[in-house]
C-alpha cells in the first residue's frame, strides 16, 4: 500500500478530537472520508471534504452503510464504557468491515492497555473491543497512544498555565509519560493504514521520549518562555470536573486511567516504546516545547475575552 494511492476510509469517531484529527489529515492527503454521527448537522465540527452519514454504532444497518465502498477504516470508540455496548459496537464494525472487504482497519484504543486485567472499564472495554476485532478476522492494526498533549490545551489547564505558570494534571509527578499530540496520532494512523505488512501488529505509539511531570513542566516553560511548575491533580477532583462536561458515566470511564496510574501498579504504562513506532511507522513526534510554542495560549488568559476553542476541533 502507498499513502499516495487514494483510499476510501470509513472513520468511526470523526466528530471527536482524535478521530477528527485523523479525518482531517486523510482529507489533506486527498483520501475520501466517510463518517457516522448522531449529531445534527449544525452541531458537527467543521470537517470540509468529509461526508457524514447520520447513524449510530449500535445499529448494524447504519454501520454497514458507513462501510459501503470503503477500502480502509479507522476506529476510535466513543466515550462509552458499558462492556455490552462496546462489544456490540465492535461486532457491528467488524461485520461491516468484513462485508465491505476492507483491506485494513486501524483501531485506536485511545489509551495504553495493561498486560493483565484491571478493574477499570477505561482499559477493559478497549481490550474487549480489540479482541472482538482481532477475532473477527478483519485485517487489523492496533495503535495504543499514551496521553494527548491536546488535553492540556483546555479550559481546565489553560488559565492556570497562562496566568500562574501551573501545569496541573492527574498523573503522578514521577510517572514517565510519552506525550503525543492529536496530529501525531493522525500521522501514526495514516502510517498504520498504509504501511506494508503491518496486519496483526500492535503499536504503543508515542516515541521513545518519556517525561516526568517536572520534565514536562520544564518543556512547557521553554515553549511559553516562563517558569512552569507541575502540580499533581487528584484523579477524584479531575473526574468531578470532567463530569460537568461529559457526564458522570463517561467521566468515570476516562478517569479510570488516572485512578490506575495513581496506584503505581504499572509506573511504565505510559512510557515510550523504545523507538519501535518511530522506526516502523516513521513517527517522530515534535519536542513538547515546539508543540507548546505553536498553541494560542492567550485565549485562556483571564484578561482575554471568552475563549475560542475551535482550534481544538
Amino acid at each position: 500500500m502507498s499513502s499516495q494511492i487514494p483510499m476510501r476510509v470509513a472513520v468511526v469517531g470523526a466528530t471527536g478530537f482524535q478521530g477528527g484529527a485523523v479525518a482531517r489529515l486523510l482529507v489533506e492527503r486527498h483520501h475520501r472520508v466517510r463518517a457516522l454521527t448522531r449529531r445534527p448537522e449544525a452541531d458537527r465540527p467543521p470537517l470540509p471534504g468529509a461526508f457524514f452519514l447520520a447513524g449510530d454504532l449500535g445499529r448494524r444497518a447504519e454501520v454497514r452503510r458507513l462501510f459501503e465502498g470503503a477500502t480502509h477504516a479507522f476506529v476510535t470508540m466513543p466515550l462509552v464504557y458499558a462492556p455490552e455496548r462496546v462489544e456490540a459496537y465492535a461486532r457491528n464494525v467488524a461485520d461491516a468491515a468484513l462485508e465491505a472487504g476492507v483491506l485494513r482497519l486501524v483501531f485506536n484504543t485511545n489509551t495504553r492497555i495493561p498486560h493483565g486485567p484491571t478493574e477499570y472499564a477505561a482499559f477493559e472495554t478497549r481490550r474487549l473491543a480489540e479482541e472482538v476485532l482481532r477475532d473477527s478476522g478483519v485485517p487489523l492494526v492496533v495503535i495504543r497512544p499514551p496521553v494527548y498533549l491536546d488535553n492540556l490545551f483546555s479550559p481546565w489547564n489553560g488559565p492556570a498555565l497562562v496566568d500562574d505558570g501551573v501545569l496541573a494534571y492527574p498523573l503522578p509527578e514521577s510517572a514517565r509519560t510519552a506525550w503525543l499530540s492529536h496530529r501525531g496520532l493522525a500521522e501514526a494512523a495514516l502510517a498504520a493504514l498504509t504501511g506494508e505488512g503491518l496486519e496483526g501488529r500492535t503499536f504503543d505509539i508515542g516515541g521513545s521520549t518519556a517525561l516526568t511531570g517536572g520534565e514536562l513542566a520544564a518543556a512547557f516553560g521553554r515553549g511559553l518562555g516562563r517558569t512552569v511548575r507541575y502540580q499533581e491533580l487528584d484523579p477524584v477532583d479531575f473526574e468531578h470536573g470532567l463530569a460537568e462536561l461529559v457526564g458522570p458515566e463517561a467521566a468515570a470511564g476516562v478517569a479510570g486511567v488516572y485512578h490506575f496510574m495513581a496506584s503505581e501498579t504499572d509506573p511504565l504504562l505510559m512510557a515510550g516504546d523504545d523507538g519501535v513506532s518511530a522506526e516502523v511507522l516513521a513517527l517522530e513526534p515534535a519536542p513538547v516545547e515546539e508543540w507548546v510554542a505553536r498553541q494560542p495560549w492567550q485565549v485562556w488568559s483571564t484578561d482575554s475575552e471568552e475563549p475560542d476553542t475551535s482550534s481544538r476541533h
